[in-house]
Formats: structure tokens, sequence, C-alpha cells
């Protein structure tokens, strides 16, 4: 199965990579949520280690998914994406958290 997913940025990782807010990420096999931060690494590898900790893949502690109205961090990364997500029918996002008090 080939998906094409629509993944929307925090504006400061889309001045880092220089894209727009949106990018649109193939994957091939199960759209899971490893499988679609694997993708975006690989398409901007500049991404890594911004999003995920370079070595356990594991997500940022102020990296936040949501996806379908529902926040998807603590899902596990072998999770199906929401089918909408899959479909390319809704955005798939990487929200940068604001810590404070």
């Amino acid at each position: 199965m080939t998906a094409t997913i629509l993944v929307e940025l925090p504006s400061s990782l889309c001045a880092l990579v220089g894209v727009d807010r949106e990018v649109l990420v193939s994957l091939s096999g199960s759209p899971t949520q490893r499988s679609l931060l694997d993708a975006l690494e690989a398409d901007f590898p500049m991404l890594r280690g911004m999003i995920r900790d370079y070595a356990s893949k594991k997500r940022r502690p102020f990296v936040r998914f949501f996806a379908c109205e529902q926040d998807l961090s603590h899902c596990s990364p072998d999770q199906l994406l929401p089918k909408p997500v899959a479909e390319g029918r809704e955005v798939f996002m990487v929200v940068g958290a604001i810590a404070g008090g």
C-alpha cells in the first residue's frame, strides 16, 4: 500500500528545513507514526533528532502529534494512523509544546 500523508510542521522546523508549513510525505507499507516519521526524516534529513531522539527514536518531550482532533503523542509508534490521515484527507500535525507557569 502506498499513501501520501499531509504533515503540518511548526514554524520553527519549517524555517530550519526551508519548507512551507505543510509537506507531503509518501509512504510504502503500513501508515504508522513510525513509518511516517521515518519517511519525513528521510525526505528532510535536517529534522533528524528534532522530532525524535536520534538513538531511541522516541518523541522529544516538547513535541506532540495530533490528527483528527486527537492527541496521538502517547500512542504506540506502530499503531496505524487514523484512516482519514492515511487517505490524505486529514493532516498529521507535529506541534511544539509550550511550557510555563
